[in-house]
């Protein structure tokens, strides 16, 4: 059998091959006559998996190593047989420590403490939750606004989105592309949405790139009638507007879920489930070893004279400063897909030991705890 996978998935190579015929291509070059007599595919969001690549092939299986699947036609697949599944939650924890990392700098460079300002978490699912926990954590006031699972579970702890948007002084968007239905959020931050915000206000958006209209974005922080923004996601990567990075706080490339931690677990999660379905030894394996972080996993934490919020936040941008992925695209937008492809490794929490000195009360210890990080006793 053969199996087309994208080259830019990590941990990949050499798994499959006592099993299948593996072809691998970068995203974007994975085509119709390359999936002609292929039998599955394990891909990521740069393929476009509708009819115009898979009419008239052998395809019977699609695995993305991403919690997002939009890049895959489901309605097409599903009545031609084809059976698909993605990597939900896999990166979760990467967007939670990219997102923590922003609150961090934003604080900081604005010169807000974070219990007096207001979060609102745009869709709560594997990722908003964890925003939302760290969040809270943190000190933020937390709301949470989810339609759909505020229509399954009931409103409960969820608001409405224009309340959301009154109330809160961040705004985060979590989530999926959605392009019709009641639960659309294509462009669900249009030219009038946007318009309703102030300029006390700052807009970030990790989710998809089209949820948020780029043009109206830029026309509003032209015009100063909102705070800030930052982006991970855009309209038309990988030729993204190098006019609006220019207003942004925070420019980023599509990276906030590239902890390696959530590659590993993305990879693993397409490799068990093709194993699964064509029934291979594939289908309990899973990553056995993942690089080590740049920087040292344990330091060292002062904790004297500090808040635990205060200790959290430092913790977290010892493992992760989103400024540095700023830097780099705007020093040359062109590289848009190379900064991905060679993404440095980047850790998450439960991969860092904190030795934290002088903690007589404990506190700072169960922060750090319920953040994932490990406390060296």
């Amino acid at each position: 059998m053969k199996v087309v996978c994208d080259s830019h998935i990590p941990f990949l190579k050499g798994v499959l091959e006592p099993y299948c015929s593996v072809v691998y291509a970068p995203g974007n070059e994975i085509d119709k006559a390359m999936v002609h007599d292929a039998d599955a595919l394990i891909v990521r969001t740069r393929t476009k998996c509708d009819a115009g690549l898979l009419e008239g092939s052998q395809v019977r299986f699609i695995a993305t190593a991403t919690i997002g699947y939009d890049h895959i036609d489901t309605n097409w697949c599903e009545s031609h047989g084809i059976r698909w599944t993605n990597a939900p939650g896999c990166n979760s924890w990467s967007v939670q420590q990219y997102i923590g990392s922003l609150l961090v700098s934003l604080s900081r460079d604005f010169g807000f403490s974070f219990r007096d300002r207001t979060i609102g978490v745009i869709g709560v699912g594997n990722v908003g939750s964890k925003v939302a926990r760290l969040a809270a954590l943190l000190g933020f006031r937390v709301l949470l606004c989810d339609p759909p699972r505020a229509q399954r579970e009931g409103a409960g702890a969820f608001i409405e989105l224009d309340d959301i948007i009154k109330q809160s002084d961040i705004i985060t968007l979590h989530v999926p592309l959605i392009f019709d239905g009641p639960n659309r959020t294509f462009h669900l931050f249009d030219e009038t949405r946007l318009a309703s915000l102030n300029s006390n206000q700052m807009l970030i958006n990790s989710s998809r790139g089209e949820v948020v209209d780029n043009d109206a974005l830029k026309k509003i922080l032209t015009e100063k009638r909102i705070c800030t923004a930052a982006l991970d996601v855009w309209e038309n990567e990988p030729q993204i507007d190098s006019q609006l990075i220019e207003l942004l706080y925070c420019a980023t490339p599509h990276i906030a879920g590239y902890s390696v931690d959530g590659k590993a677990t993305g990879t693993t999660m397409c490799v068990q489930a093709l194993g699964s379905f064509f029934d291979l030894p594939c289908r309990n394996w899973e990553v056995s070893e993942v690089p080590q972080s740049v920087q040292p996993d344990t330091f060292t934490i002062d904790t004297t004279g500090k808040k635990p919020q205060d200790v959290l936040a430092e913790a977290i941008l010892y493992t992760y400063n989103v400024r540095q992925d700023d830097a780099m695209l705007r020093t040359d937008v062109s590289k848009f897909e190379q900064l991905r492809s060679k993404y440095p490794v980047r850790r998450e929490f439960p991969a860092f030991s904190v030795r934290l000195e002088n903690d007589y009360s404990g506190r700072s210890t169960v922060f750090l705890r319920e953040a994932g990080f490990n406390i060296c006793e």
